[in-house]
């Protein structure tokens, strides 16, 4: 499995546009028959909707791509969603945005620009998560250890987990399984080498990235 990018969690986010609703809603698939079970669900949502224009990124790397105007001017709608999803790089994903007209019309730009921003504001919104292989590393220190290593775990925003008390203190750090050579050295150069650290099970893990790096996917060059 490679590294991949997608949607944090199911969900949906509204906007209006000179007087248009814009209702973007997204959900995680696995296929393009979830994908259209998706579809299908929103259109009977917004039965009275006048468009509920889609497109979706499967695969990893991304290889199936389908999109739809429904009924909006051709590559006004679809094109615009899907673009934001390759611009980002994401996958396993199905977006629907849902158009109540407003009765004023937007014009082709204005209808890029308005599903476009529906798409990537919906995808803040709820969130973008990298999926990446992690390590667990599993230490053993001194207690007089644990201040010097909780503070340089919050310095490179790790989080320690199943702290366990006894004799001396035992806790477990995921990491990228490319970054454990890296990190290892640093532990052992910071507690002077008195420290145990043994490598666990090896997982898919998702990471939340942050706001700027979202900022930088949607508009890198």
């Amino acid at each position: 499995m490679e590294s991949y990018l997608t949607v944090q969690a199911d969900g949906q986010f509204e906007l209006e546009i000179k007087k248009s609703r814009f209702i973007c809603q997204i959900a995680r698939v696995s296929d393009e028959a979830a994908a259209q079970d998706f579809i299908d669900q929103v259109r009977k949502t917004h039965t009275k909707a006048n468009h509920n224009c889609f497109a979706y990124q499967l695969g990893q790397p991304a290889n199936i791509q389908k999109q739809s105007d429904d009924g909006e001017p051709s590559g006004t709608a679809g094109v615009p969603i899907l673009e934001v999803l390759r611009q980002m790089q994401l996958t396993n994903l199905c977006v629907v945005v849902t158009r109540y007209f407003g009765g004023t019309k937007l014009g082709t730009g204005g209808l890029i620009r308005a599903y476009s921003h529906a798409t990537s504001a919906a995808l803040e919104h709820l969130g973008i998560v990298q999926g990446i292989e992690q390590t667990a590393c599993h230490l053993t220190i001194d207690y007089a250890q644990f201040d010097s290593l909780q503070n340089r775990l919050a310095q490179l925003d790790l989080i320690a987990q199943d702290i366990q008390y006894t004799t001396n203190i035992q806790l477990t750090v995921w990491l990228p399984t490319e970054e454990v050579p890296a990190f290892e050295a640093q532990m052992t150069e910071l507690l002077n080498g008195q420290l145990t650290l043994a490598l666990g099970q090896q997982q898919f893990n998702e990471v939340p990235i942050s706001a700027q790096a979202i900022h930088d996917l949607r508009y890198q060059k």
